[in-house]
């Protein structure tokens, strides 16, 4: 299990965030913190794996817990910064002190949950390495170079690889959003978008399914296919 601790003065925005991990499939929830001392004192007391921070806190910021995190004798911590701060600044900084992921509020549940499935296949990745690769090591390092930057803001490259690899899989009878929701893990409507993507990219071609009633089903092919 991953444990996480979830890091915000708003007592609605923490319940809901702690929500979110309790169901998630694989985590469970180690603590809640108000605070930037409170957190750092539940980092050392509950060791989780993974840190949920907002930048916003009443006696210090986000970023200055972070840094604090990273200090000798600290328990080894991933971090996944959620909050509304979008500046330069504070993005640079928080790269700077190792965040797994950003995650800028507000946004839809589904980021957050899509986030925290990424977070469990690095954790996976890093957990099966035995001879290291350059191959292993860019996965592990989530890499992005000129792929991520030609990505719409709101699209993960490495969900993208996980959508296509299903996509792939799938045969000549395509997939639907459903489909590639049960196959990688994630939520219908994000798979929905990755998909749309891979459409209007020209990657993948979308055909109408006629059933008996109702509205037609979405099917999804590789271009190439029959």
């Amino acid at each position: 299990m991953t444990r996480v601790l979830v890091v915000d003065d708003d007592f609605m925005v923490a319940r809901l965030h702690s929500s979110v991990v309790a169901r998630q499939p694989g985590f469970e929830l180690a603590g809640v913190a108000k605070t930037g001392a409170e957190a750092l004192r539940a980092a050392r007391e509950t060791r989780p794996d993974l840190v949920l921070l907002d930048v916003y806190l009443p006696d210090m910021t986000g970023l200055d817990v972070l840094k604090r995190l990273r200090e000798p004798g600290m328990p080894p911590v991933d971090v996944i910064i959620i909050s509304a701060a979008r500046d330069l600044d504070t993005l640079r900084r928080a790269m700077h002190g190792g965040v797994f992921q950003y995650l800028v509020k507000p946004f839809e549940i589904d980021s957050l949950r899509d986030r925290l499935s990424e977070y469990a296949r690095h954790r996976a990745t890093i957990t099966n390495l035995e001879d290291v690769s350059q191959a292993d090591i860019d996965r592990v390092f989530r890499t992005r170079a000129t792929t991520q930057e030609s990505l719409p803001k709101n699209i993960s490259a490495e969900t993208m690889v996980l959508i296509s690899d299903a996509l792939s899989a799938a045969g000549p009878e395509g997939l639907s959003a459903t489909d590639a929701a049960e196959a990688t893990g994630l939520s219908r409507s994000s798979t929905r978008r990755y998909l749309d993507h891979l459409v209007d990219t020209g990657v993948a071609m979308m055909r109408p399914r006629y059933g008996a009633a109702g509205r037609p089903e979405r099917r999804y092919h590789p271009v190439g296919l029959p």
